[in-house]
């Protein structure tokens, strides 16, 4: 009887922290910190860009991180807010090019992360 109830709570135990690391994993997913000059190279900004785009993407990675720590009925809402206002503040700052380079990059890195902006 001992070794069944020890069993079951090492079962319970496991389980436990399976879950609490699949949701710090799901957090962590929407963490956007970026190198900064790796996109730099990507974008081929200007210097007058650089400054104007970190502030931008300060705001997108505080948004993101609000989206993370939303109840799943609110994640897909908060994470297209956040998609959206960072493209519009973006298209006032970058040119075609580089919005389509920019949008790429975005996609590419949701895929990667799991991170879904469709209901």
């Amino acid at each position: 009887m001992k070794k069944i109830v020890l069993t079951v709570v090492a079962m319970l135990t496991f389980t436990m922290a399976s879950a609490e690391n699949e949701n710090m994993n799901a957090t962590n997913a929407y963490v956007m910190d970026v190198n900064m000059n790796s996109l730099a190279r990507a974008l081929s900004r200007s210097n007058e860009q650089i400054e104007a785009v970190k502030d931008i993407h300060a705001t997108f990675c505080t948004e993101m991180l609000n989206a993370a720590t939303a109840d799943r009925a609110d994640r897909v809402r908060l994470t297209k807010e956040a998609v959206k206002h960072d493209l519009k503040n973006l298209a006032a700052v970058l040119d075609r090019q580089q919005m389509r380079t920019y949008i790429g990059i975005l996609n590419t890195t949701f895929n990667n992360r799991g991170i879904s902006i469709v209901e």
